[in-house]
């Protein structure tokens, strides 16, 4: 791994940013401390477990993440997976196991990310396409809104409900019991949430409804009309505590989702958010910056972190510029952990509901769904498909399917011959056509493959050689010689010199003799390593250029 540069979003840092950024991490602070508290309850985890994600973790990425301005604490996305891999494991909801397996999860989660680090697969991870994003989202949306139901009617939850068509059907059924009060104030919460964030932007809305909600049941008593109150939040900071590693296999499927959407969700933070000034967003960096924050808050009872667009945006609506605004909003959470923690144990489940609902309701894209619909059919189905699974069958099993997805479109690409024609232009240099353009009468044919080559589409490239070969002696134009330019393919493996030389022995039984161009010197040397090769270069058929290949044809 190369080195690694402690706090670069604060390299240079100046005096005058400093009242900015305590004035957005504040501002951030007030969003994303209840916002991260709503998103625990959605994996049946104490609230504290949340605000707990707001220190280690948001500290940790501070010092070592790329982007300046990104608040990675946790994601509803995230929550709403750890709350699957959990169930899935058979930990129950809820209990002392499940917060010992949350330790054990975030710590693999971080070590996942940090293996990704040493392997540099950020780029590859990146290819994770946006129609999976789009269906998995729509997924957590609908699947996490249905499981808020019980809240925000106040009717009891049926713990066996899994999946959103079960859960939205046990909350439906208890619609008649539903509590008067739970239910007006639920609906004034969600109300106010989405009339803030329209009309005052610059409020904080999270707080305004908790703050609310606390002094409603403080000075009104709402929870004597049945309005049902979180746990009791222990003050103080979290102890150090050690994950217990008997639980990994049944939580490693899990963690890899989890480790994939939480990188995903950080670098398009990061991406997202990033000014014209600064660096560049540099993936491998953010593996590193995510799996150290994970890996550290794993011994503090964290969620696995993950950059957040909503506390993000609030921070930069406040002037933020360096990450020292995440540091700010650190100490703010441990300030609330340590004096406000029985003030919090008067805050209303359903002013928490509400504020799942709307901040995961936001993730419904149907506009991109119509835009898929429009441009890319494939797509398009791909995420309805994705989204479908995730309701019916769960969020994991969405992963999965959204990445077997994803590598089928990779590969569906990969596999199309990216064969051009090579043409003399007007200044004399070659230039290429396109991989569809009809083949024009050449004497010699030139041809390049413009793309690199594997195992998987080394074939259906070979095809295309052929294939253009065959389609002007079909039009009454036989080609005798092909001169191949070789200068796009930055890698020779045995696989790809085995097609080549089939497709060279192909030609050859049909009268036309193939010559080679403009071989990186690498790749050259491994071609001279093979007997065809030796024989190749003996008959004079590798050249340094294609204006040389080209040449001594013409002279012959």
């Amino acid at each position: 791994m190369s080195s690694v540069m402690v706090a670069p979003t604060l390299a240079g840092y100046r005096r005058t940013w400093l009242r900015p950024d305590i004035v957005a991490g504040l501002s951030a602070g007030a969003v994303v401390i209840p916002q991260a508290m709503a998103y625990a309850t959605i994996a049946d985890l104490p609230v504290q477990i949340g605000l707990y994600t707001c220190m280690v973790p948001m500290v940790v990425y501070a010092l070592l993440g790329g982007s300046r301005t990104a608040s990675v604490s946790t994601t509803s996305t995230i929550a709403t997976l750890t709350a699957s891999t959990l169930v899935g494991a058979g930990i129950a909801a809820g209990s002392e196991d499940a917060q010992t397996a949350l330790m054990t999860l975030t710590l693999m989660v971080g070590v996942i990310l940090l293996l990704a680090r040493l392997a540099r697969l950020g780029s590859i991870i990146e290819n994770i396409s946006d129609a999976t994003l789009t269906g998995i989202k729509i997924g957590v949306g609908l699947t996490v809104a249905a499981g808020q139901l019980p809240k925000l009617l106040g009717v009891p939850a049926d713990p066996a409900a899994t999946g959103f068509l079960r859960v939205l059907w046990s909350a439906l059924k208890h619609l008649g019991s539903a509590n008067p009060a739970t239910v007006i104030l639920a609906a004034a919460s969600i109300a106010g949430l989405y009339a803030m964030s329209k009309l005052l932007p610059r409020v904080p809305g999270p707080l305004v409804v908790v703050a609310v909600g606390i002094a409603l049941v403080a000075f009104v008593h709402l929870d004597d009309h049945g309005v049902a109150l979180i746990s009791p939040v222990p003050s103080g900071i979290p102890l150090p505590g050690v994950p217990r590693l008997r639980d990994i296999g049944d939580l490693l499927p899990g963690a890899l989702a989890i480790s994939m959407m939480a990188f995903l969700e950080t670098v398009a933070v990061g991406r997202g958010v990033r000014r014209a000034s600064e660096p560049q967003i540099d993936s491998n960096q953010e593996l590193f910056a995510n799996g150290m924050a994970s890996l550290a808050g794993s011994f503090f009872h964290t969620l696995p972190p993950a950059g957040g667009f909503s506390q993000t945006a609030v921070a930069l609506r406040a002037g933020a510029r360096t990450q020292m605004a995440a540091i700010v909003t650190a100490v703010l959470a441990v300030a609330v952990a340590l004096f406000l923690a029985p003030v919090l144990d008067d805050l209303p489940q359903a002013t928490l509901g509400a504020m799942v609902v709307v901040a995961t309701l936001g993730l419904l894209d149907f506009g991109a769904l119509a835009l898929f619909w429009r441009v890319s059919r494939v797509e398009f189905w791909i995420a309805v498909g994705t989204a479908v699974v995730g309701l019916v069958m769960g969020l994991l099993p969405a992963v999965a399917v959204g990445v077997v997805a994803t590598l089928y479109l990779v590969l569906r690409e990969l596999n199309r011959p990216h064969v051009v024609q090579l043409t003399r232009g007007p200044d004399g240099r070659w230039v290429g056509g396109t991989p569809t353009a009809a083949t024009e009468p050449a004497n010699p044919l030139v041809l390049r493959v413009a793309s690199g080559l594997y195992t998987a589409n080394v074939r259906s490239n070979t095809e295309g050689i052929r294939r253009r070969v065959d389609e002007l002696a079909a039009a009454g134009h036989p080609v005798h010689t092909v001169v191949l330019d070789c200068s796009w393919i930055p890698d020779v493996t045995l696989t790809v010199m085995r097609a080549f030389f089939d497709v060279v022995n192909e030609l050859q039984d049909s009268g036309v003799t193939v010559y080679f161009a403009e071989l990186p010197a690498r790749n050259l040397a491994t071609v001279r390593r093979t007997a065809v090769g030796r024989d190749l270069q003996q008959q004079g058929r590798l050249f340094s250029t294609v204006d040389r290949a080209v040449a001594a044809l013409r002279s012959d």
